[in-house]
């Protein structure tokens, strides 16, 4: 199939014109043999169906990490057919510098279409570049187009069959002299004041004053989280499981009639009634947990996770949290997967790729599986740890950053190795545009949705087969030592520790029945996030550090579990 290829710096908004061109239907893959990231999609040109490929970003055709290395793979791939198209992006606000990408693209003789995105800042910022002149010093057609706002995006269609290969340099010309030429010649610039939005991003990169605001944007982020969250939860689903679906298992628990697959389907009633939480039945539990429990929550923090990424707010966050990260042995960017860590913990795994060391990788995906908690299962603890109010609460979170902190300290001293500096390109501030920001959040919600239902309702069938066999006794009675003696929790928890491998959220709510006391609780609570990822994010911790890497990461997360299981439970109990 022929395809569109869209190359470009990272942050030119090849995102945003992609969802211009492809519409709804897109598909995020990883490239094989890494966990690099793109997205394919597709458009009708010229009665035909041809493939649009948004590839990674990429400053230079000499890659300097894996996401450019996948860049470079990607366009020689590509080279092997002859009818693709290439359409290269750029920044207009940053001209100078974005077209170093292009003119080494030009070098290649492919078959090119030059986009100048963000045409509209160019108006705000005082920058003034004459396109036809552009378009004769590279020798391929220029379009200014906005993402956003789609202006240009028609032209850029309508004009497609022109793309043809631009200039060359000679031999000895050099690249970057050819650029300030193409520069001087072509744009102007104009005396304008700085703008709110500049001022801001000035702030935000500065430590006295971005260390406060970031405070206060991730306290506001997740405050709107809670809300959105919350209002979902009472005004939509609640409802909508106490009514319609209470119904649907009640009719399907009559035809059923006591039995195995009653136990296995509804679960055990609570004081003769069927009970979301605490039935455990995979028509009851399995169904509500992820759905009416936790999906309120994801989709409240992918919505303002996204709306942060794109607006350019995160790059700031980064370089404003480096010297901190560092003392962890990883740099600033970590914070992008640590905070995606806290919607869900495989796409934190996965975002484990803006590293670019393996010892990086493994300090930071192991400090992640161990302390940070996923949206899932921090909404279950809010729901059972918050009724023993804030100080109960505190503790837990409390104690869960001092051991993401501390272990991060730990395995920087003891790991050898360096951690590199931070090398970023900080975009300016601007609003999403909306389509691609839909696009992203609907992709990550699906893979939530399709990772944690089946995960849910395979935890709560084999709970109940567990049960039923009598096997969550047995393993009660092994580790007693270490559950009672250590942990100071009952065995029953052993069910809890059990499940907590399939899925976190279901391992909380197995802890309601158990009666624990607020210090039971709130150890229980740290425990069963530290002990071990849930198998989805083993499977892609696996892929991402290799056996030899993950068992060390488990052997790390057991020890620091029962160590700060039992300090905790020692110093609760005294």
């Amino acid at each position: 199939m022929r395809k569109l290829l869209l190359f470009g710096n990272p942050n030119v908004g090849k995102s945003a014109l992609f969802s211009r061109l492809t519409g709804i239907t897109v598909v995020a893959a990883n490239y094989p043999g890494s966990t690099v990231e793109y997205t394919l999609g597709y458009m009708r040109y010229q009665g035909e169906r041809i493939e649009v490929v948004d590839v990674p970003g990429t400053y230079s055709l000499s890659p300097t990490s894996r996401a450019e290395e996948v860049a470079v793979e990607m366009l020689a791939e590509a080279r092997e057919q002859s009818d693709n198209i290439y359409v290269n992006i750029l920044d207009a606000t940053n001209l100078e510098r974005n077209l170093s990408l292009t003119l080494q693209l030009l070098e290649l003789g492919l078959p090119m279409i030059v986009v100048l995105n963000f045409w509209d800042e160019t108006r705000h910022t005082g920058i003034s570049i004459d396109v036809k002149k552009l378009e004769e010093s590279l020798g391929v057609p220029v379009i200014a187009t906005c993402g956003a706002s789609g202006e240009g995006v028609k032209d850029l269609v309508d004009r497609l069959s022109q793309h043809r290969p631009g200039v060359k340099l000679s031999r000895d010309q050099d690249r970057w002299e050819y650029m300030g030429m193409i520069v001087a010649r072509c744009q102007t610039l104009t005396h304008r004041h700085h703008t709110f939005a500049e001022r801001l991003e000035d702030l935000s990169i500065n430590t006295w004053s971005g260390l406060p605001l970031a405070v206060g944007i991730l306290v506001l982020a997740f405050a709107i989280i809670r809300l959105i969250g919350e209002s979902l939860i009472t005004y939509i689903l609640d409802p909508f499981f106490g009514s319609v679906w209470l119904s649907v298992v009640n009719a399907a628990g009559s035809l059923l009639g006591p039995g195995l697959l009653y136990d296995i389907l509804v679960g055990q009633l609570v004081d003769g009634e069927v009970n979301f939480l605490e039935s455990m039945g995979m028509l009851t539990t399995g169904v509500y947990v992820p759905l009416a429990m936790v999906l309120p929550y994801i989709i409240a923090f992918y919505s303002v996770l996204s709306f942060m990424e794109d607006s350019g707010y995160m790059p700031r966050l980064g370089i404003l949290m480096d010297n901190f990260m560092h003392r962890l042995g990883i740099h600033g960017l970590a914070i992008i997967p640590m905070l995606l860590g806290l919607g869900c913990n495989v796409p934190g795994a996965m975002g484990m790729r803006v590293l670019e060391t393996r010892r990086e990788r493994f300090i930071a995906a192991t400090i992640m599986a161990v302390a940070i908690p996923c949206m899932a299962q921090s909404a279950m603890i809010f729901g059972l740890v918050g009724q023993h109010g804030l100080r109960a609460l505190l503790t837990v979170f409390g104690t869960l950053f001092l051991v993401w902190f501390v272990l991060g300290v730990i395995l920087n001293r003891f790991l050898k190795g360096e951690s590199p500096e931070i090398f970023i390109e900080i975009p300016p501030y601007r609003w999403p545009y909306l389509g691609s920001l839909r696009k992203k959040i609907w992709l990550r919600i699906q893979t939530f949705v399709r990772e944690a239902v089946p995960f849910v309702l395979l935890g709560v069938l084999l709970v109940n087969i567990l049960y039923s066999l009598g096997i969550i006794e047995v393993l009660g009675r092994v580790f007693a030592p270490l559950v009672q003696g250590i942990l100071g929790l009952p065995p029953e928890a052993v069910g809890a520790l059990v499940v907590g491998f399939l899925r976190k959220d279901v391992a909380v709510g197995m802890l309601v029945p158990l009666d624990l006391t607020v210090s039971q609780m709130i150890v229980a609570a740290v425990v069963l996030t530290m002990y071990f990822p849930c198998i989805a994010t083993f499977t892609v911790l696996l892929n991402e550090l290799g056996w030899r890497d993950m068992l060390k990461s488990a052997g790390i997360m057991f020890v620091s579990t029962y160590f700060v299981g039992g300090l905790l439970n020692l110093l609760l109990s005294g």
